[in-house]
């Protein structure tokens, strides 16, 4: 198996798309932030001292996905025409899961926007409870749905 972001002499570049058909593509990324139940207590109950925790996280996870090329350096920069972000208290964990997805009509996945969208988010409830409780743990990043393309649909179990 060969990496396409390598070249022959083995030099990291970026890939040419310009001979890909564009084609409608979309991609979830999911993840989760595990924190302790009184941590949790305080996002549900919106007391958290830095405000709406969620709503926050959002709005970052967002903005990441948006700014993805200019954060990992081979990733082409992409005219986004979706994203949704959903964060959800689950007490299960204790913790709050993310999903995010990214869609586009384009030449290449969005995978890794997906990616930094849930990633960005996840840091940001991180952020936004660190004085609260300082074990919390990011856990579980991961695609688990693709779709789009010449490689076709992907899903994870």
């Amino acid at each position: 198996m060969t990496l396409s972001h390598f070249n022959p002499k083995g030099e990291a570049h970026m890939i040419d798309v310009a001979g890909k058909s564009v084609t409608h593509r979309v991609a979830v990324a999911k993840g989760a932030v595990v924190m302790a139940a009184a941590t949790l207590a305080l996002v549900q109950a919106g007391s958290a001292k830095k405000g709406d925790v969620l709503g926050v996280a959002r709005l970052a996870g967002i903005m990441a996905a948006k700014r993805t090329a200019e954060l990992i350096p081979l990733c082409h920069p992409l005219p986004l025409t979706h994203v949704t972000l959903e964060l959800e208290p689950d007490a299960a964990l204790p913790g709050v899961r993310i999903a995010a997805t990214v869609e586009t009509d384009g030449k290449t996945g969005v995978e890794m926007e997906a990616l930094t969208a849930v990633s960005v988010a996840a840091l940001t409830v991180y952020d936004m409870l660190k004085a609260a409780d300082r074990s919390m743990r990011i856990e579980a990043v991961r695609v688990t749905l693709k779709d789009g393309g010449k490689s076709g649909r992907y899903e994870a179990l």
